[in-house]
């Protein structure tokens, strides 16, 4: 038996209107950046994985509406174990996690030395205070072969730099405007010291890690709702050079070798 999968008349018409009419078709868009994330991620699972989500929060992902981008965010089921960790408590509460942790700010994850075959964080870099000590925890509790898979705004791109524009207190009032659907609940203080590609490969040092990180431009993130505004975001954005594009999508592999060459500033 089939199961009809219905998209609202509201989606269909502001994909036409906002000009990705392909949205009426599944309710995602041809350049939909939690599709090509998260497609990457799977594509890189297996069933006896042990996979840890920095920044898990609450597991707002589950409100949405798209059921095809929330089935493929929801790891739970695909991988041994899913965990998540966080400084919110809020993750106590994520039910798409099989174990939850609260960090300490500036604290070690608590997790055994090499025991992650992935990593993930979607939107949590920019947030990281100090990148030093997250690298480093990062680095140790990779298994050899692992994969850490971030998605962040790009610090050259245009989120990031008018992110630095606007002070952190104003953050919320302007998303308010700018991205009605985001809850002040899921908004919190960005630093960008760990969205730039010289800075992941000083964190992650290339005698130690591969990296395959890009960057790339999705849908315009703060246009509003305005159809022309849109248009004018888009039509820019898919004409800046690839270093400026907004989004960097982070793939870097942890080499085989001793633990001691993943440190930042580490030997080989």
């Amino acid at each position: 038996m089939t199961q009809d999968i219905l998209v609202p008349a509201s989606v269909s018409a502001t994909s036409r209107r906002l000009g990705y009419p392909e949205m009426g078709a599944g309710g995602f868009s041809h350049v939909d950046g939690t599709i090509q994330f998260y497609s990457r991620i799977n594509a890189l699972l297996a069933p006896d994985h042990t996979v840890v989500d920095l920044g898990a929060g609450r597991g707002a992902f589950l409100e949405d509406t798209v059921a095809y981008r929330r089935e493929l965010r929801r790891l739970q089921g695909k991988v041994r174990r899913v965990i998540g960790l966080d400084v919110d408590p809020a993750v106590l509460a994520n039910p798409s996690l099989d174990e939850a942790h609260v960090l300490e700010p500036n604290g070690g994850f608590p997790l055994a030395d090499a025991s992650v075959d992935l990593m993930l964080s979607d939107f949590t870099f920019e947030h990281i205070e100090s990148p030093e000590h997250v690298a480093a925890e990062i680095g140790r509790v990779l298994r050899p072969g692992g994969w850490l898979c971030a998605r962040t705004p790009n610090k050259r791109g245009y989120i990031a730099l008018g992110a630095r524009v606007v002070p952190n207190q104003l953050h919320k009032a302007a998303l308010r405007r700018l991205q009605p659907s985001k809850q002040e609940r899921d908004t919190f203080p960005t630093r960008y010291r760990m969205n730039a590609v010289a800075d992941l490969r000083r964190l992650f040092p290339e005698e130690s890690y591969d990296h395959f990180t890009y960057a790339a431009d999705n849908e315009p993130a703060y246009a509003g709702s305005s159809a022309a505004a849109w248009r004018l975001a888009d039509g820019i954005l898919h004409r800046a050079p690839r270093p400026y594009r907004s989004m960097l999508y982070i793939f870097i592999q942890r080499r085989l070798g001793p633990p001691e060459a993943t440190r930042p500033g580490g030997v080989s």
